[in-house]
């Protein structure tokens, strides 16, 4: 998988001994630039704009994004309950399937409750009925699959054969309309504009029936507005002419897009070796730290990093970054596959340097694990703009004990 993101930005010019190792560092003036641009877009086109919290939920940084977006997007009861203690604006939820003990509870947070399928609609309609009469108010929204493959890697993509995300558009009939109040669905992964146009034109012709009875649409996430690149005035005007031909309120849910180039990950070396070409471990795991490095898969793009030269190979002897090859860096666990990838970096390739991978805000910090008791990062919130740094959270071995039983 390849990935557009990469930009260093301010970090160009950050002292990584400032910080622990391993350790996320997240420009809070990169944060605020990415956040201008999407609450620019949703004035300019008049769409609400929520922050996907399955891509990025430092809550320590809610304020900062509650002065620019509409609200936030929960996968579920847990990140619905951190969008109502920590967040402003509104909370959307979606959840592929819902557990009759934990959708009371998100109904009373929420402002839209988005199901998977009509018959979880019917199936809990009492509960709803309950809800409502008690004098919560929420909408009721249903997810449909576009059945519009646009992902690069099928894992990614919720069209690809057999989804289990997203109501099949084709099976949609009157009935189920008049269960909800919206529609949402979600067909992108950091993709540009055009795939949204694609898979609108896909869905339009289903939909269209329907114009008039939705109070809203919900376009999901995967669009990387923030990207120097992306088709913003294009989008812009897409927006603004859904609204006028559905009638509806138009949402879309950023979640990458919020956290673009917004952070590193700070590692260093712990040893080096030679088997076939150089190898070093580091303190950085794939697996415990950056886990779609093997799903995707995809190279993530490292700080400073230097060309490499021929086939990136060094044929024989101690290492030696003259000779512009490549070491292979791996975490420190004990999975054969824990393989970052190939650089040349820009530092000497030898025990207790420092280095960093850019990119790293969004994902990687909400699936990190513990796996072989390796230590999770540090978390530490930069202003690029005033130099201030903070250590928001540090995690130690009974974070890891208390995981356990």
């Amino acid at each position: 998988m390849e990935t557009r993101a990469g930009d260093p930005g301010a970090f160009a010019h950050f002292d990584l001994s400032r910080v622990d190792s391993p350790a996320f560092v997240v420009d809070a003036a990169r944060l605020r630039e990415n956040l201008r641009i999407l609450a620019d877009v949703g004035e300019r086109s008049g769409a609400r704009v929520l922050a996907a919290l399955k891509a990025f939920s430092m809550w320590s940084t809610a304020p900062i994004v509650g002065e620019y977006l509409d609200g936030v997007c929960a996968s579920g009861l847990w990140e619905a309950r951190l969008a109502s203690e920590f967040y402003d604006g509104e909370i959307a939820t979606y959840c592929a399937a819902y557990k009759e003990e934990d959708l009371g509870e998100i109904l009373r947070l929420s402002d839209h409750v988005i199901f998977n399928s009509p018959a979880q609609i019917e199936r809990f309609w009492p509960q709803i009925e309950t809800a409502r009469a008690r004098g919560e108010d929420f909408d009721i929204g249903l997810r449909i699959n576009p059945l519009h493959p646009e992902g690069e890697v099928p894992r990614y993509d919720p069209s690809a054969p057999h989804s289990r995300l997203g109501f099949p558009i084709d099976q949609l009939t009157e009935e189920h309309v008049e269960m909800i109040d919206g529609i949402h669905f979600h067909n992108l992964c950091e993709q540009d504009f055009e795939p949204l146009q694609r898979t609108w034109d896909k869905v339009f012709d289903y939909l269209e029936p329907y114009f008039g009875q939705f109070k809203w649409i919900n376009l999901g996430g995967g669009h990387h507005i923030t990207r120097a690149d992306y088709q913003r005035d294009e989008l812009v005007e897409f927006l603004a002419d859904m609204a006028e031909d559905t009638g509806a309120e138009i949402y879309i849910e950023p979640g990458e897009a919020v956290a673009l180039d917004a952070g590193i990950l700070v590692g260093t070396v712990l040893d080096v070796g030679y088997n076939g070409m150089p190898v070093a471990v580091v303190d950085i795991s794939a697996t415990c730290h950056m886990p779609d490095v093997i799903e995707a898969p995809y190279r993530p793009a490292m700080l400073g990093e230097l060309p490499i030269e021929d086939d990136g190979l060094i044929d024989g002897g101690p290492i030696d970054e003259g000779q512009g090859g490549a070491v292979r860096l791996g975490g420190p666990s004990c999975l054969a596959g824990d393989v970052i990838g190939d650089y040349r970096l820009p530092v000497p390739a030898e025990p207790g340097v420092r280095f960093a991978f850019l990119d790293q805000a969004h994902y990687s910090m909400v699936k990190t694990t513990t796996f072989n008791g390796v230590p999770l990062p540090s978390i530490w919130l930069w202003d690029s703009e005033t130099d201030s740094l903070e250590c928001i959270r540090r995690f130690e071995y009974e974070d890891f004990r208390d995981r356990l039983s």
